[in-house]
């Protein structure tokens, strides 16, 4: 019997991609079915749901659902969910689909069909409540609210089928890894007590003080980095996959560490992003999932250990996944190395304070990276990439919030 953590909702893992005869009769069908468009969003929402990462849903939500998700983390069903997963249209698509119809769900940047849903419902939202609820803003500026407000106004709900994964497998090779994959992985390895690490940056001086702390009590690290799509300025998953690669090649003890991907898009949902974060790792195998300084933020809109404390207040039994919370960390000048606020005695002006976005700005202006901040191979790797943007492509990344400290 497995060691593992139990998929979320406590039954068998639910993958909803076909395969085999049932694929090539269901992408027959979809041809001749009415389609319609999805975000980048919607497609990495649907291709998790095919993979198994969204286990136990069926399709998109409900507006009870979207309801109970939105003020108290809980379906319709009771079942435990931080974050709407939701498809929106337009209303004259809306208005040209009758409930109980069947439709084609089409990928608006590739124009591939994705999968088939059969529509129980068409409900328009209050999308400022949903901002505010799970993202605390209104503010147009944050790219997850600004995700939200752009969406079309009345939401299509119903179980799907999905008929594809895109070009993940193709684009990451084995480092696009399914739920099962990963349990399988785990259960070669041995491991039982595996911590995810969530990144959608290279791994800094930090980040990798961060995982090597849970090696030290956990079977092994699972680095999973988002393959979706991100903010601009923000360094591309398969730059950020060599960098990771080279640091685990450097700078791992072997079979600590497995690196993999996933597909969805960043939301920058702070605390309430953790909580899926969890819930999906759960469905990947992992026991604990590692929550540092601002974890899934953006600028200042959430406090450092926001991420953190939301673990405190929901029920004890929502996740079976844990949070393993970890202190601020930084280079200490006096003590010679990584350390936490919990370790290192010394004052903040030892200190050197590390971030993603300071990393990135470095980076963009041109500037070496010393040692406290990156391994000299992933500077190496970095600055490469960064030498081939055009001045257009060389977004400026500003230091505003917890970054700039």
């Amino acid at each position: 019997m497995s060691k593992l953590v139990r998929p979320h909702g406590g039954g068998e893992l639910k993958p909803l991609l076909l395969t085999g005869a049932a694929l090539a009769a269901e992408q027959a069908r979809a041809a001749s079915l009415p389609k319609v468009k999805m975000t980048s969003r919607e497609t990495g929402d649907l291709i998790m749901m095919g993979i198994g990462g969204f286990t136990p849903l069926e399709g998109f939500m409900t507006h009870a659902d979207w309801q109970g998700v939105c003020d108290g983390y809980k379906m319709a069903s009771g079942l435990f969910w931080p974050i709407p997963v939701t498809l929106s249209t337009d209303e004259v698509t809306a208005q040209s689909i009758a409930v109980g119809a069947d439709i084609a769900l089409v990928d608006n940047e590739t124009g591939a069909i994705m999968g088939t849903m059969k529509v129980t419902e068409k409900y328009a939202i209050d999308k400022a409540h949903e901002c505010m609820q799970v993202y605390k803003t209104t503010d147009l500026e944050h790219p997850g609210v600004k995700m939200v407000m752009d969406q079309g106004p009345v939401n299509l709900a119903g179980p799907v089928k999905v008929l594809s994964t895109g070009s993940f497998k193709e684009e990451y090779g084995d480092q696009f890894m399914t739920p099962a994959e990963t349990r399988a992985a785990f259960e070669k390895m041995g491991w039982s007590k595996i911590a995810a690490f969530q990144t959608r940056n290279p791994m800094h001086r930090s980040h990798e003080y961060l995982a090597k702390i849970a090696i030290e009590t956990m079977d092994g690290v699972l680095i999973h980095s988002l393959l979706g799509a991100l903010k601009p300025g923000d360094i591309p998953a398969e730059v950020r996959s060599e960098a990771i690669a080279t640091l685990i090649d450097n700078y791992f003890a072997p079979n600590t560490v497995i690196q993999a991907g996933y597909p969805l898009d960043m939301r920058y949902a702070g605390p309430r992003e953790a909580l899926l974060h969890a819930l999906f790792r759960q469905n990947y195998g992992c026991s604990h999932l590692i929550v540092g300084r601002d974890h899934a933020g953006v600028g200042d809109y959430y406090g450092p250990f926001d991420a953190q404390k939301i673990f405190d207040e929901i029920p004890k039994d929502a996740l079976e996944t844990k949070n393993m919370n970890i202190d601020w960390t930084f280079w200490c000048k006096k003590c010679g190395g990584m350390a936490s606020q919990r370790t290192c005695p010394h004052t903040k002006d030892d200190r050197i304070l590390l971030s993603g976005t300071k990393v990135r700005s470095m980076l963009s202006e041109g500037q070496d990276l010393p040692v406290e901040f990156s391994r000299p191979e992933v500077a190496k790797v970095l600055q490469k990439y960064y030498a081939g943007l055009s001045a257009e492509q060389n977004v400026k990344v500003e230091l505003k919030g917890h970054s700039a400290a």
